[in-house]
């Protein structure tokens, strides 16, 4: 049985691409996701690489427990990036490759400095995470508009786990009375 000429085209394009997984969602949706997912993807390497440095240099008299809570916190983003690039290749793009490929697309601001008070730390990290939140929720409507579901749903659960991140960073944050 002969192999037609629509399927030999289609079977070249793929060898040409080869990293160019099949998906219903169509070319568009996949490159507009993937777009928005590598964005999110460099936004949480930077926040976790932020949350570890915060997590080596915290000092005070609530050392441990600031401690503590940015490690659990930097365990959660980390736990966070591959999903988030396993899905980009799913819907059939291509994800990071380099620090300096998150650097281009990260929009977390690095904090390189020699000290920060432990509050300006939590507060920092509060106000990144409550803009990951909110990105989160931008490239959801994008998932949405294109019907991806499985990503959409990841991504609730990740706008939850940033939220807490949020509570919790606010929360060790207030002043007692």
């Amino acid at each position: 049985m002969a192999m037609s000429e629509a399927k030999k085209k289609d079977l070249k394009g793929r060898r040409a691409s080869p990293l160019v997984t099949p998906s219903d969602l169509g070319a568009k949706a996949s490159q507009e996701i993937a777009g928005g997912m590598n964005a999110i993807l460099a936004d949480v390497w930077a926040l976790y690489l932020k949350t570890k440095n915060f997590h080596w240099h915290m000092s005070g008299p609530h050392f441990r427990d600031y401690h503590l809570l940015l490690d659990e916190q930097a365990d959660q983003l980390y736990a966070m990036s591959d999903p988030i690039a396993e899905r980009i290749r799913k819907v059939g793009g291509s994800t990071l490759r380099s620090i300096g490929h998150i650097a281009r697309l990260q929009r977390v601001k690095d904090n390189d400095a020699d000290y920060v008070e432990p509050l300006d730390m939590l507060a920092e990290l509060r106000e990144d995470n409550q803009q990951l939140a909110a990105r989160l929720r931008e490239v959801h409507d994008v998932v949405d508009e294109a019907r991806d579901i499985a990503t959409a749903s990841l991504i609730e659960n990740w706008i939850d786990e940033t939220e807490r991140r949020t509570w919790f960073l606010f929360e060790a944050s207030r002043r007692g009375a």
